[in-house]
């Protein structure tokens, strides 16, 4: 198999998008990617995608957007993982390229959400969890994080306010990022007050939805051998409902899709520059460092509280805002972490640039951690 490369980037900024359609946030950042590429046409689009046929009404939107991009006659797909979809859509790209059957694809990851009353948004992202054992309940998906997040404060011994560095960094550093739905920083205090919104999870241990698209051109190495790579690329499953986890504080599938990575990658946790982590709720962020293997079971929340997750630490962490600050447009997510991860490596991440990036994880959770996607990126 060849490696692969990532010849070219493009994004929007995530917003509340209310005079574009789904479909015209795909295009402008793949247009972007492509113009960044230097190329006009590709093999194959591979699109991460959750809700557009529920809250856009809109099916077949990977063939809609090649049509729009001018691309008629290309192949097309739309990929769906839930919130993980992005990074989804990323894999079978490169699995494309690294088999020898494409010489060039665009992946594209978007979510159009805010033109949705709150309820119908809440409703469909709830379709991630587990319809039959779960979602009949009237559980919600951030009720489902707030749950797990109760139990790993029983567990171990910790108050909501603990979880506060997470929200803390990740505004600073949205607020070096033009593309961050969030641009301000927050203090404690902030963090504090913040309202709850499923106890004890309050508004800041929380990412906010929007509207953003990011995209990627992907080609051989040998085509591209100045471009950052793609070393390393794997993807796992755990339980869809989270009360059939042996252990519903591990998530099993970070652990399998991080070590088969970094074992294709040939890299270990210390090689590791920066992590693009999934930190759609505060929890998450402790679980996937934990379940990732950079610190031991328990031990997220005083990692984070030494200051190792922040730009000048051991393990920089959302470094352009992850998704607490830039935005969640769940199915896009994944691709703008690769997107950022490869301005880090390029050296053109602005304000939030971190010195001497060399590699960087990004991993991207569909559902409660039923779908983890972990990617390793070199020069």
């Amino acid at each position: 198999m060849q490696r692969v490369a990532i010849k070219g980037i493009g994004q929007t900024p995530v917003r509340e998008h209310w005079d574009m359609a789904v479909h015209n946030l795909a295009v402008d950042a793949a247009r972007a990617a492509l113009d960044d590429a230097g190329i006009d046409k590709v093999d194959a689009i591979f699109l991460g995608n959750m809700t557009s046929d529920a809250l856009n009404k809109q099916h077949h939107l990977a063939t809609k957007v090649a049509d729009y991009l001018g691309m008629r006659g290309v192949e097309t797909v739309k990929l769906e993982a839930a919130c993980g979809s992005g990074a989804a859509a990323v894999r079978q790209g490169m699995l494309a390229i690294a088999g020898g059957m494409m010489d060039a694809v665009l992946v594209v990851g978007v979510e159009k959400m805010t033109d949705s009353k709150g309820a119908e948004t809440t409703r469909a992202l709830a379709t991630a969890a587990d319809a039959d054992y779960e979602v009949i309940h009237g559980v919600t998906f951030v009720g489902l994080n707030a749950l797990v997040m109760q139990r790993y404060m029983h567990t171990y011994g910790y108050v909501q306010a603990d979880f506060a560095p997470f929200a803390l960094n990740a505004h600073a550093n949205g607020a070096n990022n033009p593309n961050a739905l969030f641009r301000e920083p927050i203090s404690l205090r902030t963090y504090e007050r913040g309202r709850a919104v499923a106890e004890p999870i309050t508004l800041f241990d929380a990412s906010p939805i929007g509207d953003g698209a990011a995209a990627v051109v992907l080609v051989s190495a040998e085509k591209a051998p100045d471009a950052v790579k793609i070393l390393g690329s794997a993807s796992s499953i755990d339980t869809l409902a989270v009360h059939d986890r042996e252990d519903p504080l591990w998530l099993k599938a970070a652990e399998i899709s991080t070590r088969k990575a970094m074992a294709q990658a040939g890299v270990t946790h210390d090689d590791i520059d920066i992590f693009e982590l999934h930190d759609a709720f505060s929890v998450m962020a402790a679980l996937s460092l934990e379940s990732s293997g950079f610190v031991e079971p328990g031990q997220g929340v005083p990692f984070a509280q030494s200051g190792a997750i922040f730009p000048n630490g051991g393990l920089p962490i959302q470094t352009m805002g992850g998704l607490k600050a830039r935005g969640h447009p769940v199915g896009a997510t994944g691709v703008y972490q690769i997107v950022e991860a490869t301005q880090q490596m390029r050296g053109t991440a602005g304000d939030a640039q971190i010195d001497g990036v060399e590699i960087a994880m990004t991993q991207n959770i569909g559902g409660s951690g039923a779908t983890i996607v972990t990617h390793i990126l070199g020069k």
